[in-house]
Formats: C-alpha cells, sequence, structure tokens
C-alpha cells in the first residue's frame, strides 16, 4: 500500500495473549517496515512492561475484570473504570487514527475494538484458546475476520469470518539451533541423562510446584533424570524456604527462564499448563508434553486446549487435582520410554501450524488496504 500502514494491536493479561501480540506485530513490520503500531493494553497488566521491552509503544487503560457473583459492591467501581476505558480507548484512536485494528483476547481488546468498530475502523480478533473467550465472541459480531488455531470455531464465530492460521509464537524459539547436548550442558547438567522441564507459565503455577515440592523424594532417587524447575516469580521466595538445606544436585530451581528456547532443547519432557501458546510452541517444536490445565481461567480452556492434543495422542492430559499425587512419577516413567517419547513427537507435530504470524499480518494488512 502506498500510505503509511498505521495498526493498532490490544489485548493482553497474560503471555499467553502477549506473544502473538508481539509475533504479529513483527510480521507486520517485516512486510511493511514504515508500519506504525500501537498497542492497547490493560494498566497494571505484564504487557505494559513487555510491550515495551519489545519495541512498541503501549498505552495503558484502567480496565479489569468483573468479581465472581455479579452482585459484589466492588463491580460498581469496576463498571465505573470500564466506561472509563471505553471514552479513553476512542480518544486514543481518534489521535492515532489506525487503519485497522487487531484484538487478541483479554480485558483491553474490549474497549479498543468496541471503540474501533464504533467509528467504522475495520478489525480482526485472533482467538488463540479451542474455545473462544468471551471479549473475543462479542467482537466476532462486527470483526471482518476471525483468525484462529482450532478447528470446530464455527461453534463461537461466523463460519464465513473464519480463517485458520494457528497461534503466532516466539519467533525465538523457531530460531534456536544450538544443539541438545549444548543446551543441557548450558543447565549445568549431563547431556547422557534425561531432563524434564516444569514451567508453570510466566507466573507460576501451585499445583505443578506442589507436584514437586510433594515428592523431593522422587527426584533425589531419579539420579538418572535431571529436572529444571521454573517456579514463577509469585512463587520463588516461598519455595526458596521450603528447599531451604536441602543440596538437589539433578535439580535446577530458577523463578523464570529467560531464554526458553535453550531450555526446550534441553527437555527430553516438558510439564506445562495448556495455554494456546504454549501448545502452539510444543507442536513447532515437535515436543513431548504432560498437560496440566489450570482449572482457574474461564469456561475451563485449558483443559479443552488439552483435549485437542490428548484424544490424538499428542501430549499426556493430567488432570490439576490428580496431579500432586501422580505427576511426578508419571513423568519421570515417560521421560524413560523412549518410544512414547517419539510417539508424542511424531503426533505433536502433525498438529503443528507454521507461519501464523505472517498470515495474519498479511490479513492485517489486506483489510487496511
Amino acid at each position: 500500500m502506498s500510505k503509511e500502514l498505521r495498526v493498532i494491536i490490544s489485548g493482553g493479561g497474560t503471555g499467553g495473549h502477549i506473544f502473538p501480540a508481539v509475533s504479529i506485530a513483527n510480521a507486520i513490520k517485516a512486510l511493511q517496515p514504515n508500519a506504525k503500531i500501537l498497542f492497547v493494553g490493560a494498566l497494571g497488566r505484564m504487557e505494559m512492561q513487555r510491550v515495551p521491552a519489545a519495541g512498541y509503544e503501549i498505552k495503558g487503560l484502567p480496565i479489569r475484570g468483573f468479581f465472581r457473583p455479579l452482585w459484589k459492591p466492588a463491580n460498581i467501581g469496576v463498571a465505573i473504570d470500564y466506561l472509563k476505558s471505553k471514552w479513553l480507548a476512542k480518544k486514543i484512536l481518534q489521535e492515532f487514527k489506525p487503519d485497522v485494528a487487531v484484538g487478541v483476547g483479554g480485558y483491553a481488546s474490549s474497549a479498543a475494538l468496541g471503540a474501533a468498530n464504533s467509528l467504522g475502523i475495520p478489525t480482526l480478533i485472533q482467538e488463540q484458546n479451542s474455545y473462544a473467550g468471551l471479549a473475543n465472541k462479542n467482537l466476532a459480531k462486527k470483526a471482518e475476520k476471525i483468525c484462529v488455531a482450532y478447528e470446530g470455531m464455527e461453534r463461537f464465530f461466523p463460519a464465513g469470518k473464519i480463517l485458520m492460521t494457528g497461534n503466532p509464537v516466539r519467533q525465538n524459539l523457531l530460531d534456536t539451533t544450538i544443539s541438545r547436548e549444548e543446551a543441557v550442558k548450558r543447565q549445568g547438567f549431563d547431556p547422557a541423562k534425561k531432563t524434564i522441564l516444569l514451567v508453570g507459565g510466566s507466573l507460576g503455577a501451585r499445583t505443578i510446584n506442589e507436584s514437586v515440592l510433594q515428592h523431593l523424594d522422587l527426584v533425589t532417587s531419579s539420579s538418572d533424570v535431571q529436572f529444571i524447575w521454573q517456579t514463577g516469580k509469585y512463587y520463588s521466595a516461598e519455595i526458596a524456604k521450603r528447599l531451604e538445606g536441602k543440596d538437589i544436585p539433578n535439580l535446577k530451581v530458577t523463578d523464570f527462564i529467560t531464554d526458553m528456547g535453550t531450555a526446550y532443547k534441553a527437555a527430553d519432557l516438558v510439564i506445562s499448563r495448556a495455554g494456546a501458546s504454549s501448545i502452539s510452541e510444543f507442536c513447532l517444536i515437535g515436543k513431548p508434553v504432560i498437560l496440566v490445565p489450570s482449572p482457574n481461567v474461564a469456561e475451563d480452556h485449558q483443559t479443552k486446549n488439552a483435549l485437542a492434543l490428548s484424544t490424538k495422542d499428542a501430549a499426556i492430559y493430567v488432570k490439576d487435582a490428580e496431579a500432586p499425587g501422580m505427576l511426578l512419577k508419571l513423568a519421570i516413567d515417560t521421560v524413560k520410554d523412549d518410544a512414547k517419547l517419539q510417539s508424542l513427537h511424531e503426533n505433536v507435530l502433525k498438529l503443528a501450524l507454521p507461519n501464523s504470524a505472517e498470515i495474519i499480518a498479511k490479513e492485517v494488512i489486506k483489510l487496511a488496504e
């Protein structure tokens, strides 16, 4: 297109929303280097740090989620903030004058894309999960395109608007060229031994952490298996206290992993929550995984994400309530079973949808034109 492309990208709240949003922005810039991109997020949420760290400007809205049950008095303040956010979002769009607005889910996207609809700006939404979120279901009525990662999404969206693109993932995961041997050595471990990586998302996962803490005897007795444990910053102090005085050479504990590409490369098996972005990453890199869906998410969508893989023998699914009792032993047994690891690797690779960010970026540019 001849004139300068201007794009609003909105959403966030978790890494699962932010990583795809930044990947889409990067893909747009790769296709249109002069494009101007402005993010709109929720004040106090992680996008307000992660987006500027990725090199993009972001405006924050005072939007937040409603408390349950809805009749709680605190929701009066939430409703006032929502109305204020709608007004601010409209003001931001009027000043920035975007050609198109992209929503990736999360509180802010409902206000920003709602404002775009009222101003006649074309919109595209990207739904990461196999069960659509409330914001995207509402925004779909006026969206021009709806990019999805799972089959059967016409349950939630108009079939004629749906485009199967997959979920954009962090590019550095795909660009990691390091060998498994070198990746394991960088963790301070022995490449001859099997390695399990435990991650609970950017904030951590109490259930996965308790599954380790309650079975430290299994960790110490499994000297032929090594463990990389990302506890999450929220739980790191508590876990450090509970591990005081314990010397476990085959256990590496960290609150946050910056270089996830190397960590994944080192791992023969991953234990993870079932967020949509994480699942897309496992598919693209063909990583055997045990999924422990979080029960604390809207519409229990992580369980539906996990079942989309486990029913195709592309992952192992463990219920959150059952994980503390069985997860660690299951992981140790699985990582020692080369045939099972190979089967999981082959099946999860079949579900990969590559080049998602570029496909979505091209749709964004088409809408702007």
